[in-house]
């Protein structure tokens, strides 16, 4: 029966396309067809100054939730751009936002700055760590103008963490997680909400009202406007879209109005907007003299929440999982100096690779010393070379509950299999622990469904603790080879073990009460002083040494620790 319904609203969604037109001619949106911008095939346009990088990041879009992979939503400007590029099919991010925003803008693995486990809380007195050299402060070495605009989501508990002292000469957006698309009010708990728009270092008042996505892309291009094209310019827009609450405006939805789902229906107008934002900072790019002279990079920052309407089908998994649907991103490529365009490319990309790929193009110096995790995939993606990705660590996690029938012994001594970790090695990969819910979702299927329906493709695997898949023969995660290849189990959980020796410790302090929205003026920002020391927050990372006199006044900190280990596991559950 339920299989039966199910094919009902596949039709039903088929159906609805008809319906999908789309009015170019509003307002809102951009003058003149731009066709002529992408036109591409012919030899690559060589510049004579570094180029003018624009990097889009959305947040939460699935990897089914574009045109081009053949969904339900109307995305022609993003069809239209990575068919004229370069699309990434084989190309990574993490499963939630503050680990894909940190390797982006750190090159680095999550587990060399310490963020292994879960997301950067609002209350939390935790950010990117104060030592990272970031891409953005590579690029005004560089000569560069940076300018950021939209979710920031690396931590903001003192000054020193901000975007503007990390390298954005300018920063317009939001700096927790999730805000409301028109009041920018944030909660992280009941009656714990505050306003969060800010201009540079201060609170932006009094700008609520327009959408937020309308907002940042009239921000952009005044940005684009007021520059001089003969400096290379780094603008980095990242959306809050398509990440919850969804309240698109409501000419967006109309052309979705055949969707039975209508948490998908509002998934789809959010996207749609997205769309026209970029057709928009695209036309001004045009407008203004960069294009020529451009590479545009379009980016998700992990796999989509299908209870929100998004859609990762035909992979497996959801947000905040290691499957594939968790961490295979969606991502193009769109510039006139790309050697070979109109074109799939298949080589593995992760996003760490983002970093010393733009500091490359930029004309920037990348070494050893730095540290860095990412590979320069430029060769691979303009020429069409082979990418010199070998590998990508999705991560290790020593604090997410640990699996219940894992074991050291089960790891062939090598490595304990409670942990969660993903790692990808050429054609395998393989998951230890707990990687999150492996469910196959279609996007027909209904947020409102009864629990069961959700169950219909889901393979709980409960006694469980390592998946080995080929997931270049079976990029779907249907086939478990563990059994059958011990061998390449055995040496994927090696691969582990020297990561992890060169992890640094976690770092996941407990809440800070003087967060809160309503010491400060009813918004969030900087709390504490940039002299305090982060150590005192969190008894899971090592502390520095302290004196007799010291130790004596702090005899409560084992049980702080206790209990901040305690508030951890909670946070982990929860997310």
């Amino acid at each position: 029966m339920a299989a039966h319904a199910l094919t009902g609203f596949s039709v039903v969604s088929l159906l609805s396309l008809g319906y999908l037109s789309w009015d170019w001619g509003k307002p809102n949106q951009v003058e003149k067809d731009l066709s002529s911008d992408f036109k591409g095939g012919g030899p690559a346009f060589k510049p004579r100054q570094p180029p003018h990088i624009i990097f889009f990041l959305t947040d939460d879009q699935g990897f089914n939730d574009i045109g081009y992979h053949s969904s339900d939503i109307r995305t022609p400007t993003l069809d239209k751009l990575a068919a004229e590029g370069v699309k990434l099919e084989n190309y990574y991010v993490q499963p939630i936002c503050t680990p894909s925003r940190s390797q982006l803008i750190t090159g680095r693995y999550q587990i060399h700055t310490g963020l292994q486990h879960s997301i950067i809380r609002p209350r939390q007195p935790n950010c990117l760590p104060l030592d990272q050299v970031t891409l953005p402060q590579k690029l005004q070495e560089a000569g560069y103008a940076t300018h950021m605009v939209g979710k920031w989501h690396l931590g903001f508990y003192k000054k020193e963490c901000l975007p503007t002292r990390r390298g954005f000469d300018t920063y317009f957006g939001s700096l927790t997680g999730s805000v409301d698309y028109y009041t920018y009010d944030s909660c992280d708990g009941p009656g714990l909400c505050g306003y969060d728009l800010h201009e540079g270092e201060t609170v932006a008042w009094g700008r609520g009202g327009k959408f937020s996505t309308h907002l940042y892309t009239q921000r952009v291009r005044k940005i684009l406007a007021a520059h001089d094209p003969r400096q290379p310019i780094f603008i980095f827009l990242s959306f809050q879209a398509v990440h919850t609450p969804l309240r698109p405006p409501k000419g967006y939805i109309y052309p979705y109005r055949g969707m039975g789902n209508v948490a998908r229906r509002k998934y789809a107008a959010t996207v749609s907007v997205v769309d026209e934002a970029v057709r928009n900072v695209t036309y001004a790019l045009r407008k203004y003299g960069y294009y020529r002279n451009s590479v545009i990079i379009f980016s998700t920052d992990n796999g989509g929440q299908p209870f929100s309407g998004g859609s990762n089908w035909p992979l497996r998994g959801r947000k905040g999982t290691y499957w594939e649907g968790g961490v295979r991103g969606l991502g193009f490529v769109h510039s006139p100096l790309l050697r070979r365009r109109r074109r799939v490319s298949r080589a593995l990309v992760h996003i760490t690779d983002w970093y010393p790929t733009l500091v490359h193009l930029a004309g920037g110096n990348v070494s050893q010393s730095d540290g860095l995790d990412g590979h320069d995939v430029w060769p691979a993606i303009s020429e069409g070379k082979e990418s010199p990705r070998r590998e990508i660590l999705h991560n290790i996690d020593p604090l997410h509950a640990r699996a219940r029938h894992g074991s050291l012994r089960h790891g062939f001594r090598l490595w304990d299999t409670a942990v969660q970790a993903a790692i990808r090695v050429g054609d395998w990969k393989l998951l230890t622990g707990d990687p999150g819910h492996g469910d196959w979702i279609p996007p027909q299927t209904l947020a409102n469904f009864p629990g069961r329906w959700w169950n219909l493709e889901r393979r709980a695997d409960v006694r469980r603790s390592v998946w080995l898949f080929n997931v270049t023969a079976d990029p779907y995660e249907r086939h478990e080879l563990s059994a059958r290849r011990p061998d390449v189990v055995r040496q994927l959980l090696a691969r582990l073990a020297h990561h992890n020796r060169t992890a640094v410790p976690v770092r996941y302090p407990g809440e800070d009460p003087r967060a809160n929205p309503e010491l400060h003026g009813g918004a969030w920002g900087p709390w504490a002083d940039d002299e305090e020391e982060d150590d005192v927050w969190d008894g899971a990372y090592p502390r520095k040494s302290r004196n007799k006199k010291q130790r004596k006044k702090c005899r409560l900190c084992k049980l702080r620790s206790f209990f901040r280990k305690l508030n951890t596991r909670i946070m982990s559950n929860r997310i």
